[in-house]
Formats: C-alpha cells, sequence, structure tokens
C-alpha cells in the first residue's frame, strides 16, 4: 500500500493493513518453497526418464519421493492464492452484487469456508497423529510419512489465518463500503477480466509491431 493511502486510514486499519502486508511475506515464503518443489521434481523427473533408459540407473523410490513432493505443492501455496484471489469463482450471480450486498455475500462465503477447512484441518491432524504413533512409511524405500502428513494442516492453519483476515476485510467493508480495501482480493467483473486480456493482447501487438520495425531499420541500414 502507498504511503498516501496508509497516511489516509485511521490507525486501526493501518496496523490491520500491516498485519495483513507482514502475514502475505509468510505466505509468499510459502508459495516460494511449494514453487521450488515443483522445480526439483521435474529435475528429477527429467533424470529418472534418461537415467531409465540411457544408464539403466532410475532414481531410487521415485515414486515414494513424488509422493512425499506432491503434499507440498498441493498445499503450501493454498493461502496465497486465496489472498491474490487465484481459486476459480462462480459469479452467475454474486457477479451481478455490488456494494455492501457484494461484501455481504463474501463475507458469508467466507465463513463458509472457514467452516469446511476448520474441519479439514481435525481430520488431516488426526491422519497425521496416526502415521506418528504407527510409524507409517512408503511401500518402496519406507520414506517416513508424517513429515509429508504434518505439512497439510499446517497449510491449512495458514489458510485458516487467511480467511480470518479476508473475514475482517469484508467486514470492514460491509460497514464502510467506500473504505480502502485490505486483506481481501480485489474482484473483478466480466468486463474487467476481458478488458485487461484486451490490454495485454493490445501490449504484445505493439511490441511485436516495434521489433519489426527495428528489424526493417537495422536491414536498411
Amino acid at each position: 500500500m502507498a504511503m498516501n493511502d496508509a497516511a489516509e486510514l485511521s490507525p486501526a486499519a493501518q496496523t490491520f493493513s500491516k498485519l495483513d502486508d507482514a502475514y502475505f511475506v509468510v505466505e509468499k515464503f510459502l508459495n516460494l518453497i511449494a514453487a521450488i518443489t515443483i522445480l526439483l521434481l521435474m529435475f528429477v523427473g527429467t533424470y529418472q526418464v534418461f537415467g531409465r533408459k540411457l544408464l539403466n540407473v532410475p532414481v531410487p523410490g521415485y515414486v515414494d519421493v513424488v509422493e512425499m513432493a506432491m503434499t507440498t505443492f498441493a498445499f503450501l501455496g493454498l493461502a496465497y492464492c486465496q489472498n491474490l484471489g487465484g481459486h476459480i469463482r462462480m459469479e452467475i450471480v454474486i457477479g451481478r452484487f455490488k456494494g455492501r450486498l457484494l461484501y455481504t455475500m463474501e463475507f458469508i462465503g467466507t465463513l463458509v469456508i472457514m467452516v469446511i477447512v476448520a474441519i479439514l484441518i481435525v481430520y488431516s491432524w488426526t491422519h497425521f497423529e496416526r502415521a506418528w504413533v504407527n510409524g507409517d512409511s512408503t511401500i518402496d524405500i519406507e520414506i517416513i510419512l508424517w513429515p509429508s502428513k504434518l505439512a497439510v494442516p499446517f497449510a491449512f492453519s495458514v489458510l485458516m489465518v487467511r480467511l480470518v483476515l479476508q473475514a475482517v476485510g469484508f467486514y470492514r467493508l460491509i460497514l464502510d463500503p467506500e473504505a480502502k480495501q485490505i486483506a481481501v482480493p480485489h474482484i473483478e467483473t466480466v468486463d474487467e477480466q476481458a478488458q485487461h486480456e484486451i490490454d495485454a493482447g493490445l501490449a504484445g501487438e505493439e511490441e511485436k509491431v516495434d521489433l519489426l520495425g527495428r528489424d526493417t531499420k537495422a536491414e536498411a541500414d
């Protein structure tokens, strides 16, 4: 948030904004870990193909490694995606709402998600405890499973904190629809999304034309 925008906020709103910004740093870090895991898994998968076909030296327990890695990149980025509103949204009805009514529906939807995530935290923690007590491991090279299963309730807990922040943010907007949006994703209408895609396409075409002009000029010289 810009300094001028922050100066216009009340002390409580400024504190809330700083809390949101600080938590976003945590979300970006976890999302970075998920992205790095995907990158490393791509390298391992590439080596698995060439190592098996050319060198006859496959990665030991490749399926087990993929099984463990899936938990990391599938769950650690949930809160980051929720913060940016990157998930799939069904807006046939809610997309027609504006102002206080829209924020009320978003607030109610956020509360519903919080209930679902709370249930998932409880049951995923139960699965972790079972793996911890029984010493579960993968079938091939017997990698201990409890760290992977612990990542699931941890990721859901991080997501729960983000949902709480969003619920507070939507509640602020219910009280004052003209207030500065904090801790809530920017909700674009279908027209806004289409306009952004058009602008991006036009920018790409202008860049192509500029490059063609430079090439033509270089040939002339």
